[in-house]
């Protein structure tokens, strides 16, 4: 396997190594270990892994995740201590940069497909869709500091676009 089917698993299902929204911290511990950064404030908590970033809201004492973002393009600065080592363990090496086309070709080889998703999106960025999981991939238009033009930014998932397609 390689980082290329964990990003393409991550835009068909909406999951990290089986564990998607609704799932508690504790399972997310569990799947990534414990090196983590919390961040948590008026019943909220950021829990940022590095290549991934979780949210999750208080809710009559227990903590569902309610987002789960994978920022590929923290891979770029450093691809050592980024990437989780479970996902290393389980994908091997992540490259820096991931190509659009690449992600493509490899979500529909799955039998999903990406559809233009434009509404709200950032200058230098373009969003797309998997109708098929309502996951969504913001993808760098500008080459700059941040990385080569046509490279995948982020995927993310929300309960919202997560029940849509569930």
């Amino acid at each position: 396997m390689s980082d290329l089917d964990f990003y393409a698993h991550v835009a068909t299902r909406g999951d990290v190594l089986g564990v998607g929204i609704g799932a508690q911290p504790a399972e997310w511990e569990a799947r990534l270990g414990a090196d983590y950064l919390d961040d948590a404030g008026s019943g909220l908590l950021r829990r940022d892994y590095g290549l991934v970033e979780l949210s999750f809201q208080e809710e009559d004492g227990a903590w569902p995740c309610f987002g789960i973002s994978v920022r590929a393009h923290r891979l770029g600065q450093d691809t050592e201590s980024t990437v989780p080592e479970p996902l290393r363990c389980a994908y091997g090496d992540f490259a820096p940069w991931t190509s659009f086309a690449d992600l493509v070709a490899a979500i529909t080889g799955l039998g999903c497909s990406v559809v233009p998703d434009m509404h709200g999106t950032a200058p230098g960025t373009n969003r797309y869709r998997v109708p098929e999981s309502g996951v969504r991939i913001f993808v760098d238009t500008d080459a700059d500091a941040h990385g080569p033009a046509g490279d995948v930014w982020s995927l993310s998932v929300s309960p919202a676009w997560w029940r849509r397609a569930g």
